[in-house]
């Protein structure tokens, strides 16, 4: 589905032009940080990461691939499985197409990671008039000011929404505006949540702080479907 002329939404992920695909928020290593803390769940985000990852691949054939921020989780460490699984995303990612690294607010330390797999680390990315950023904090820079679209991540939207009763989550794409910006907001690519809840829920990126009545919402699930303005699903 096409949320704006040359932008198109393929589960998860952007395609831009055809040939650069963005996803974010891999967080790679979430398990374990909750395993630590005595919450125990099987560590199987990574396989289902890849699986996921092939069919949106297969079906886009990017020449570029970039990750919007937070491929991986912890802050100020690189737990054991952040490091082989981190080196497994990219060298799978790597055998697709070129894979360029944004960095988040958990990408601290990422540099032996990129350094081990001579990968590009960026703090943004430009598209001709498409700003990427991972959208936890407000850029201030020459190429920010001049871009027409930003997309972001960090913000992890979903939706809550009611069936018979039941409360279902999912995770969705946003677009709306910034200032005199198009904005574009990315779900995560992290499978073991579904994220903040757009009609409940404070987003965090200061991007979002605003009223978001007018935002338009894509709920991915089986399919991508655009469902309305949030200001109407409340």
């Amino acid at each position: 589905m096409q949320i704006e002329k040359g932008i198109e939404i393929i589960d998860l992920a952007l395609l831009i032009e055809k040939k650069i695909l963005v996803i974010s928020d891999t967080q790679i290593g979430y398990e374990e940080s909750l395993n630590k803390q005595g919450i125990l769940i099987p560590r199987q985000q990574y396989n289902l990461q890849i699986k996921r990852l092939e069919k949106i691949l297969d079906k886009a054939k990017p020449e570029t691939i970039i990750i919007n921020g937070d491929i991986k989780h912890e802050f100020g460490t690189i737990s054991k499985t952040e490091w082989r699984h981190t080196l497994k995303m990219i060298d799978f990612l790597a055998s697709r197409a070129k894979v360029i690294l944004i960095r988040g607010n958990h990408d601290t330390i990422l540099g032996p990671i990129a350094e081990k797999k001579e990968i590009e680390i960026r703090d943004y990315y430009n598209i001709g008039n498409i700003y990427l950023c991972h959208g936890h904090e407000i850029p201030e820079n020459k190429e920010y000011d001049k871009a027409r679209i930003v997309i972001i991540g960090h913000a992890h939207p979903a939706i809550g929404l009611r069936d018979h009763g039941r409360l279902e989550r999912y995770k969705c794409f946003l677009k709306g505006r910034y200032k005199d910006k198009l904005l574009i907001v990315q779900p995560s690519f992290n499978l073991l949540t579904e994220g903040s809840d757009v009609l409940s829920q404070r987003l965090l990126s200061p991007f979002l702080k605003q009223d978001l009545k007018e935002f338009e919402v894509f709920v991915v699930s089986d399919e991508v479907m655009y469902f309305s303005k949030i200001g109407n699903l409340a």
